[in-house]
């Protein structure tokens, strides 16, 4: 009974506290808001609410119409842009030229894109009554269409020789020689197909023809290596806060260095924002239609353009285990032949041509193709396609400033990996030298040295590229640094070598050559343009292990071979440099022999040489008393040029007295 009270007690105060607090509640909501301004803390909970109904309003919209928002905003920004070029046309139409092509090219390649993922199928139907012809008359058409060629180029040689001189055709002889002797050495010489060598050749001539001999493509890539040259100059900025105004004392170190971390941000943020896989996927796209090589080669020669020999494996890291002992071959021999951009800037610090060095960079893809398929021709069936080469990875970074930081992280190891090797390789090249001098010292030739052993060597390749005799021991001694220092070392010696030609002095002292002729310094540098070299070797043994470790001995067993593909792949690009290149015409040969041996004047400058070299090479002996002069040069001139250079290859003592 108690119980039952005391439960009905404390029902009654619980009713009547609610009734009261109900009755607070109404007057609360009743009384007007403080002065002020200030809600009263009643009236939060139903704003919250009704901010939270719209913002979900809002949200709804927007999740339902995401698409048609994207696209607008798209649009607008597009719109924007637009009228900015056609503004900048319609200021200074030269000035805004680049932005114009790169532009309408942009909106190109995007339209393209759009039209043949939505019409592919179209396309192959509407062409598909000219394939089935083509392929029904193939088999004699191809012979008409290579036959045709071949002779558009030897006659094309043979005006070309006619008008520039030999060299180009020594050149030419030098790339079949080179192409025999590949062929003498294949794995497999009995399953060489000849379409991709043919093509990767023939894609190098015509991207050398484009860019070395058009006037639009050499401005283009003049235009292009200014660009780069120019931006890797923002280099100087973090430079010069970090280790102060006099950092150019410290060139190496401090002003050429940094760029890899620069360029190494750079590179990252393209690849975050998937431009660097849209471009890669174009170019090996192309070299997969015309050379008829495999997806996951094409993809990774294509890569080599931009990126290392083993960041461009990690483009197509998961397949690496599955591809075939060709396809492993071909992978790394381009990453042997061809060069990494973030090293390139480094190199155009130095003073070396950055349109040659992009041209380079450029032309030696489709060349390590070629010379990989000639070497190690496929005998299985690739099991890679080309939907799943072309699917590259993404970048792991969340935003674009990770993705900077990243980048620039990620070169610490490659700044650190040219500058310990500077120092070592430099150091044994010292000691080298000073060991070999003190051995030839006991055979009365204390000038035995590394370059000495290098220039015979490496000797006949360097004629084989077009270079001229007396060039030749030097660009000998280049490649041998490269092969056994490192590009970096060749570049450097290079670099002092073009600073002395640019220089105009004397060409020899004390009879030892200081530096080479224009054309000379053309095909070195396009010959040194690759990672070819013992360092590498290892590097990418255990790079590509690592990748792909069940691959290990395959690895182990094809590194070598590609080595040696690479580094010919690199000596071709060269012998193609040296059939498209000429030396500028910008000085007026008669007068500058006239005047120099007639005068006082130093007759050992490089005007005077060059003039002197093109005379010669241009120059026609039958033997004693019967030579005659090239360019319409006098006998006295070419006299005098035997003396100063006494060449090998002309007996001076024939050449007449001038009447």
């Amino acid at each position: 009974m108690r119980f039952q009270l005391c439960t009905r007690k404390k029902l009654k105060v619980t009713t009547t506290l609610d009734l009261l607090a109900l009755n607070l509640t109404r007057v609360t909501k009743m009384m007007p808001t403080q002065t002020g301004g200030e809600l009263h803390g009643s009236n939060l909970p139903s704003l919250t609410s009704y901010l939270e109904r719209k913002y979900g309003t809002v949200q709804d919209f927007y999740q339902k119409h995401k698409t048609t928002l994207r696209y607008i905003l798209w649009g607008i920004l597009l719109t924007v842009y637009l009228a900015m070029v056609i503004a900048a046309c319609a200021l200074n139409f030269h000035q805004a030229l680049p932005l114009f092509v790169i532009t309408v090219a942009t909106i190109f390649f995007v339209v393209w894109d759009h039209f043949m993922a939505k019409y592919e199928h179209r396309v192959k139907e509407l062409l598909s009554p000219g394939r089935r012809l083509l392929d029904r008359h193939w088999s004699w058409l191809k012979w008409v269409i290579w036959s045709s060629l071949i002779l558009g180029v030897v006659f094309w040689l043979i005006f070309d020789t006619a008008k520039l001189g030999q060299q180009q055709l020594v050149s030419f002889g030098g790339l079949i020689v080179y192409v025999i002797l590949l062929f003498l050495f294949s794995k497999h010489p009995t399953k060489v197909r000849w379409r991709p060598v043919f093509w990767g050749i023939g894609l190098q001539f015509l991207l050398g023809l484009l860019i070395l001999r058009t006037g639009p493509g050499l401005m283009a890539f003049q235009w292009l290596g200014n660009q780069v040259e120019n931006f890797l100059e923002h280099t100087d900025a973090g430079a010069s806060f970090l280790f102060g105004e006099n950092y150019k004392d410290h060139f190496l170190a401090f002003k050429v260095l940094p760029m890899v971390v620069f360029f190494g941000a750079v590179m990252s943020m393209l690849y975050y924002l998937r431009l660097m896989q849209w471009i890669i996927r174009k170019i090996g796209w192309v070299m997969l239609v015309t050379m008829g090589s495999s997806p996951i080669e094409s993809v990774v020669a294509a890569g080599n353009i931009f990126v290392g020999l083993t960041e461009s494996a990690l483009l197509v890291r998961p397949y690496l285990p599955h591809v075939t002992k060709s396809e492993l071959h071909a992978i790394m021999t381009a990453g042997f032949s061809t060069m990494a951009g973030s090293v390139l800037g480094i190199y155009i610090s130095f003073g070396i041509s950055p349109a040659h060095l992009l041209t380079a960079s450029v032309m030696s893809a489709p060349a390590s193709l070629a010379v990989a398929k000639l070497l190690r021709p496929e005998t299985e069936t690739p099991k890679i396609t080309l939907k799943n080469a072309m699917k590259m990875g993404m970048s792991d970074s969340r935003n674009l400033l990770e993705a900077a930081s990243h980048g620039a992280s990620s070169s610490i190891s490659v700044v650190a990996h040219i500058a310990v090797n500077l120092i070592a390789f430099l150091a044994l090249l010292s000691f080298v030298n000073a060991a070999l001098s003190w051995f030839g010292n006991m055979f009365d030739y204390p000038q035995l040295s590394f370059e000495i052993i290098c220039s015979y060597i490496f000797m006949p390749f360097s004629l084989m590229m077009g270079v001229n005799w007396q060039d030749s021991f030097m660009v000998a001694k280049l490649i041998g640094y490269k092969t056994f220092f490192g590009e970096f070392v060749a570049y450097e010696y290079l670099s002092k070598l073009v600073d002395l030609r640019k220089g105009s002095g004397p060409k020899f002292v004390d009879g030892v050559q200081q530096y080479m002729s224009i054309h000379s310094e053309t095909i070195a540098t396009y010959a040194l343009c690759g990672f070819s070299n013992i360092c590498s070797l290892g590097m990418v043994v255990g790079a590509f292990t690592s990748i792909a470790p069940t691959r290990k001995r395959d690895i182990a067993s094809e590194a070598g071979r590609a080595l040696i593909a690479g580094t010919i792949a690199c000596f071709i690009t060269a012998c193609i440099a040296g059939i498209l290149s000429s030396t500028p015409v910008d000085i007026n040969c008669h007068h500058t022999l006239e005047n120099a041996f007639a005068s006082s004047l130093s007759q050992n400058t490089t005007d005077v040489v060059s003039c002197c070299q093109s005379l010669l090479s241009s120059t026609v002996a039958m033997g004693p008393g019967e030579v005659i002069p090239g360019g319409n040069h006098s006998l006295s001139s070419l006299k005098n040029c035997c003396e100063l250079l006494k060449p090998s290859t002309l007996n001076c003592t024939w050449i007449p007295d001038q009447l």
